[in-house]
C-alpha cells in the first residue's frame, strides 16, 4: 500500500501537473503551427515556385513494393515538418528570452552580511565591530 501512496504524492506534485499542461498545450499548439504552416505558409511559397504543392512533392524508388504499393521518399512533408519545427523551435526561443528578461529585471536583495576587512569572517551588515576578532567594521 505504501507504494500507491508514494505515486499519488507524485503524481499530485505542483511541477507534475505542470508538465501534464504543459505537454497538453504544447500538443494543441503543435496543431496550430501545422495547420499554419501547411494552409497558410507553403501555398503562397508554391504558387511563387510555380504551383508546387508541397506535400506532393516525392521521389518514387520502385513502381511496386513487397506490399503492392509504391515506393516514395515525401521530401515536400519533410519540408513542411521542418518548417514547422522552426516555428516551434522561434517561438520558445522567444518565449524563453521574455521570461529571462522579466526575471533579471528584479531588484537584487538587500546584502544582509559582509566580511570583516581584517579576518574575513562574515558578521552582519548592520555590525559595527566584528565578533570575531573584535576589530571595527
Amino acid at each position: 500500500m505504501g507504494m500507491i501512496k508514494e505515486f499519488k504524492e507524485f503524481a499530485m506534485k505542483g511541477n507534475v501537473m505542470d508538465m501534464a499542461v504543459g505537454i497538453i498545450i504544447g500538443a494543441g499548439f503543435g496543431k496550430i503551427v501545422s495547420s499554419f504552416v501547411n494552409d497558410v505558409v507553403m501555398p503562397p511559397i508554391g504558387m511563387l515556385m510555380g504551383n508546387v504543392d508541397f506535400s506532393e512533392l516525392a521521389w518514387t524508388l520502385a513502381s511496386e513494393g513487397a506490399d503492392g504499393k509504391p515506393v516514395v521518399i515525401k521530401y515536400g512533408l519533410f519540408i513542411n515538418s521542418v518548417l514547422d519545427f522552426v516555428i516551434v523551435a522561434f517561438v520558445i526561443f522567444m518565449l524563453i528570452k521574455q521570461m529571462n528578461r522579466l526575471k533579471s529585471q528584479e531588484p537584487e536583495p538587500a546584502p544582509t552580511e559582509k566580511k570583516c576587512p581584517k579576518c574575513l569572517m562574515v558578521v552582519p551588515f548592520e555590525a559595527s565591530r566584528c565578533g570575531h576578532c573584535t576589530s571595527e567594521i
